[in-house]
């Protein structure tokens, strides 16, 4: 494993606050299905990542491939930059929190 590969390794563990359970039960909710960017119309482009990130929690750090680790580095620059958007007030029933959350990170945890 390269640096780099260390490093966003350990980047992608501090954003990701949700466990693949947690991140699995939470993008079979509604909620999580009614937020985010849809540019087809279809799954958005959050859920999409909840799914992938999910896959990646359930790998062995051994079995990551680069498309895993780009998706990581999308996933950390994702929460930081949304992190910085948090709205006043209480965010517990929010369009925001929910897609943090499809992409791992409980603004609450």
């Amino acid at each position: 494993m390269t640096a780099g590969r260390g490093q966003t390794a350990a980047e992608f563990g501090q954003a990701v606050n949700m466990s693949a359970a947690e991140l699995e039960r939470w993008l079979r909710e509604e909620r999580s299905k009614e937020v985010g960017d849809k540019p087809d119309g279809g799954e958005s482009t959050g859920h999409e990542s909840g799914r992938h990130i999910v896959a990646i929690l359930h790998k062995h750090q051994s079995e990551l491939d680069d498309e895993d680790y780009a998706h990581m580095r999308k996933v950390v620059g994702y929460v930081h930059r949304h992190l910085a958007q948090r709205p006043s007030g209480d965010v517990r029933d929010t369009r925001w929190r929910y897609s943090l959350m499809n992409w791992g990170h409980d603004p609450l945890k």
